[in-house]
């Protein structure tokens, strides 16, 4: 039993021909709110990998939340996820260079799971605060999908039953510059003051 409310908090090396990634940059500067004891690790963009990172790090800390960050470059928004579909379907190789189609994350596993941590409320309280943010009913299908179905996965078979949420960031304006037809950006700053909303409205949940 922890004397401070323990959380984890992830986030993904960069990929796709990007040299940051916006969740990763996000672990280095977040401040651990008064009464949160913070965890923290940088997963793999790597299908097989994954797995073992991210469990061995949960089972590690058996933390009361997890929230996962990742990036989506098209969003325009801070987008919290409803839903984790049992499903690995990607769009581009991972960093190993696999691109999976039409697989099961846990075969033993149902085809969703809905997120634990709130979504709208949440949304709510990013907007009020000045920051663009939407609820999204897709993770989609690639790394940031297989990290949140498999820490739901995960959480259902813990005594506590850990709360956990995923938060896709959009892109950042460097990340945005270099595509073809840029998509809107947010600065880190602005990400930053979001997940720290987000942490602190965990304790009172």
């Amino acid at each position: 039993m922890h004397s401070r409310m323990r959380i984890a908090l992830t986030g993904f090396e960069a990929f796709d021909g990007d040299a940051v990634n916006p969740s990763q940059l996000l672990l280095e500067q977040v401040i651990s709110p008064a009464g949160i004891e913070l965890c923290t690790t940088v997963l793999p963009v790597d299908a097989e990998a994954l797995p073992a990172c991210l469990l061995d790090f949960l089972e590690a800390q058996s933390p009361q939340a997890v929230l996962l960050l990742g990036v989506a470059v098209q969003r325009p928004a801070m987008c919290l996820e409803r839903v984790a579909l049992n499903l690995l379907d990607f769009r581009i190789p991972d960093n190993a260079g696999r691109q999976l189609r039409e697989q099961s994350i846990a075969p033993d596993g149902p085809a969703a799971y809905f997120a634990t941590l709130p979504v709208r409320s949440w949304v709510e309280q990013l907007q009020e605060a000045g920051i663009p943010a939407q609820v999204s009913n897709t993770a989609g299908t690639y790394l940031c999908n297989q990290a949140f179905y498999l820490a739901l996965h995960w959480a259902v078979r813990q005594p506590q039953l850990p709360r956990i949420g995923f938060l896709h960031l959009p892109a950042l304006p460097q990340q945005s510059a270099r595509r073809s037809s840029p998509p809107a950006s947010m600065a880190l700053e602005t990400m930053l003051t979001g997940v720290q909303i987000l942490l602190e409205g965990i304790q009172s949940e």
